[in-house]
């Protein structure tokens, strides 16, 4: 696979040397065990997977040699280029600017731009109605464009089973960019639709079956679906692609039901004639890292560590897993951690940010799981693990470590 070139300040020579050392033991990436950072009074279990994706190291490239390329341009870009707070910060310092919020909210007019600007699209994507609005201008969107090649397969194969006449299921959050790209392109071929869970799954399978009056829908799935959709005809044939930074269980949960669904409704049916199969859209650093932290969670830790951006779905997911079994702090950072005894993290449920005491149990060794999302950088891992380390003055250096997983 293709290497990027990502600015040293998100590298980190501890990780580098871990994940250089399991590549070369493991090529075929079928070891999800995690990697033992074992300090002495501390004992991390790093895992398998995490942290920059194919997809983020590309935009990130991309964008920093559109900055030392074009030094007397001006360069915008269309919304955050990756989740994480960091990186979206060193961007701004660099002289970038967003043209809107993760929301879509405008925050520099487009009619300020002129064709001598350059304007970045973010890795998530965007809407072919942004893309045809900044060519209009004379922007030249396909030289600058960061979208992630797996999103963009999203994108294909909704072009592909629409053409054959089947409607397009979205599982993605509805206000989330590359949700609302992936809508955007697959409405340009097809009837499509949105559902943000299994619950809303299970409510859509109700107008295929009938059970619910066909002008339900309209007030239920309000702002989710194509103009024009009628589901009384648009919901005999479907096939569901996905947010890319989704559970990857979950979408395959909802692929499942509609199916099983579908064959009920309209037996004698084949599966095939009703239900397109694209399992081939989930994408592979997210499949990767969920299948790491499950992984990982079969060490009986003491708690988990959870780093990246809180507006990063696939972190919040990371964040999801591992709370299902211990405790488990999401944090932006080491700045989080406080202390030995206080740490601020964040509650995406809730979506606030929360102060707790006493997180780090008594008692040797104290055995952390750690992992990080897709945009966040190596280096603020190593931050963290080194954050940790320092509370025990008995603890390996991490230089020691980084020898070790170096030979």
């Amino acid at each position: 696979m293709k290497s990027f070139e990502v600015p040293i300040i998100y590298r980190s020579p501890l990780i580098s040397a871990i994940k250089r050392k399991r590549k070369e033991a493991d090529k075929m990436k079928k070891d999800f065990t995690p990697t033992l950072l074992d300090f002495g009074p501390l004992q991390i279990y790093l895992a398998r997977h995490f942290g920059f994706c194919y997809g983020v190291e590309n935009a990130i490239e991309i964008a920093f040699r559109t900055v030392e390329e074009n030094p007397d341009k001006r360069i915008f870009l269309l919304s955050e280029m990756i989740h994480n707070p960091q990186v979206n910060a060193d961007l701004l310092a660099h002289g970038i600017l967003f043209l809107q919020d993760t929301n879509g909210k405008q925050l520099i007019p487009f009619s300020t731009i002129t064709p001598d600007d350059i304007v970045l699209i973010p890795a998530f994507g965007t809407t072919l109605e942004i893309e045809e609005q900044l060519r209009s201008i004379g922007i030249k969107t396909e030289i600058y464009n960061t979208t992630c090649p797996f999103v963009e397969k999203v994108w294909n194969r909704s072009e592909a089973i629409s053409k054959k006449n089947f409607t397009i299921i979205i599982h993605g959050k509805p206000v989330h960019e590359e949700t609302r790209a992936t809508f955007s392109h697959a409405v340009s071929h097809g009837p499509s639709v949105v559902v943000k869970d299994i619950m809303e799954a299970k409510e859509l399978a109700k107008y295929i079956t009938g059970e619910k009056p066909a002008a339900d829908f309209y007030v239920e799935f309000k702002n989710q679906y194509s103009a024009g959709f009628d589901p009384t005809r648009d919901l005999q044939r479907i096939g569901v692609v996905n947010q890319t930074t989704m559970l990857a269980s979950d979408t395959q949960a909802i692929s499942d039901y509609l199916k099983e669904v579908m064959i009920q409704t309209f037996t004698p049916s084949s599966s095939e004639e009703r239900f397109a199969d694209t399992r081939d859209t989930l994408c592979y650093a997210t499949n990767d890292n969920q299948t790491a932290v499950s992984g990982m969670l079969k060490i009986n830790a003491d708690l988990a560590i959870v780093a990246g951006g809180y507006n990063s779905s696939n972190t919040s997911h990371l964040a999801e897993l591992c709370e299902e079994k211990l405790p488990t702090y999401f944090i932006n950072n080491e700045e989080n951690i406080l202390s030995r005894s206080e740490i601020s993290h964040y509650n995406f449920h809730t979506k606030k940010e929360l102060l707790t005491a006493d997180y780090l149990p008594a008692g040797e060794p104290l055995k952390i799981l750690i992992t990080s999302g897709a945009s966040c950088p190596d280096a603020l891992v190593e931050g963290i693990i080194r954050k940790l380390a320092g509370f025990y003055e008995q603890a390996v250096r991490p230089e020691e470590l980084i020898k070790q997983f170096g030979e």
